[in-house]
């Protein structure tokens, strides 16, 4: 599910064409739903809800935000394991997340400010990509499901810890990509 606004379109775009491709992989059918409203939201999670063994991924977009508690709701009243782009989803109550880890990016975005107000130019700055990634899961939320997580996860060391309910693991990809 994502926002259809003609802003985000051009972002999404990649994210659903590597969504799409993994699903064609795994032989699981992609349903999009690019949504403008609340009222549709519902009733593409209701419609959803009804289908057996379906699940649900939200977009990184962030006006999907608007919709949380809908969308929180209408996950747990059809029983929908949800995948979200940010742990903060997680810590509310949704299932999962996997993404970027957004502290590292910020701490990233510090030290280029830093190196601005020092006098290097912007343009002349390389671009980087994220090299940190985390898979965060609700425990609470996946046992309400009737999921198991399973033990080797559970037993990560080093690169995994549990915090109440919820179990955050990272992994880093070597060395910062610039381009």
């Amino acid at each position: 599910m994502a926002n259809a606004g003609p802003r985000a379109a051009s972002r999404e775009d990649a994210a659903l064409d590597t969504f799409r491709a993994a699903a064609s992989a795994l032989k699981l059918e992609a349903i999009e739903a690019p949504v403008y409203s609340i009222e549709e939201v519902e009733a593409f999670m209701t419609k959803l809800g009804r289908q057996v063994g379906a699940g649900l991924v939200v977009m990184s977009d962030t006006s999907m935000n608007v919709y949380l508690k809908t969308i929180y709701s209408l996950a747990e009243r059809f029983r929908l394991p949800t995948v979200y782009p940010y742990r903060f989803f997680v810590a509310e109550g949704g299932l999962m997340s996997y993404g970027v880890n957004v502290p590292d990016l910020l701490r990233g975005a510090a030290s280029y400010v830093d190196r601005v107000l020092r006098g290097e130019k912007p343009s002349e700055l390389a671009v980087q990509q994220p090299t940190k990634f985390e898979l965060v899961i609700n425990v609470k939320t996946a046992k309400m499901l009737g999921l198991v997580i399973p033990p080797t996860l559970l037993a990560t060391r080093g690169r995994s810890n549990r915090i109440g309910a919820i179990l955050r693991c990272s992994l880093v990809v070597n060395g910062p990509k610039q381009t």
